[in-house]
């Protein structure tokens, strides 16, 4: 709950440097400031702005202040996709990595893959660093497809997927209950690309996204029915005290 709490707080300091109450170059308000202003402790408006540093959003200044850097006015950078379309693409191009990562990929990144499935099996419901462990994970297999070209477009696919607020909460309703799948399916790609096989890695890709897409298709339809009953009981509840009047 802590770690939504922050990345909330700093999803509403991009929306005001969006809007342009802080504009490229302008000094940010101090931490008490912001702490009243959106009613949380210093600690979080200090662990949002190290978030939004880390992405090149602001920079802080020992001594000096919090800025915003130049290239935030307004303009998103980032397009306002779905999890799903951002999914759909993810599995397009990170499947024909996998392919051509399998010829070639070098021993020392199997062995670092294989360490990052075990830290994926010992993990005990750490959302942020499972992310951190998975990104990593699929970054490694970009890499070593030795395509640049396709290694920079799955690193812009990324931060979709940690920044963009609708993507990154989809995620985490569906990722949080999906670890055994994960671990077998990223256990799978694994094995293609140790058994140098294109197609075995692609597919084990492909079904690995679509999984993730079943999931993510289960989730919208679950929420849109709970919404629904939500919405039916609360018509019931006024029209039949309606009827009692």
């Amino acid at each position: 709950m802590a770690d939504r709490l922050f990345q909330g707080i700093a999803d509403q300091i991009v929306g005001l440097i969006r809007e342009g109450v802080f504009p490229p170059g302008s000094r940010l308000p101090g931490e008490r400031e912001l702490a009243e202003r959106f009613n949380v402790s210093r600690v979080t408006i200090r662990e949002a702005e190290i978030a939004l540093q880390a992405v090149g959003i602001i920079k802080i200044k020992t001594g000096s202040g919090v800025y915003v850097c130049d290239g935030h006015n307004g303009e998103d950078e980032l397009p306002a996709v779905s999890a799903l379309e951002l999914t759909e693409a993810r599995s397009l191009f990170e499947s024909e990595a996998a392919a051509l990562a399998a010829p070639i990929i070098a021993e020392e990144t199997l062995t670092r893959l294989d360490e990052l499935l075990e830290i994926m099996a010992g993990e005990d419901g750490d959302d942020q660093h499972m992310t951190e462990v998975d990104r990593e994970f699929h970054m490694l297999i970009a890499s070593a497809s030795g395509n640049r070209a396709i290694t920079h477009v799955i690193r812009a696919l990324w931060r979709l997927r940690m920044e963009v607020p609708e993507v990154r909460n989809t995620h985490a309703a569906v990722c949080h209950h999906d670890g055994p799948s994960r671990q077998d399916e990223h256990g799978a790609i694994v094995e293609a690309l140790r058994r140098r096989e294109p197609e075995a890695a692609r597919e084990a890709m492909r079904s690995h996204f679509h999984r993730l897409l079943e999931a993510m298709l289960d989730d919208n339809e679950e929420r849109q029915l709970s919404e629904t009953k939500r919405m039916t009981d609360a018509s019931r509840a006024r029209y039949s005290l309606s009827m009692r009047l």
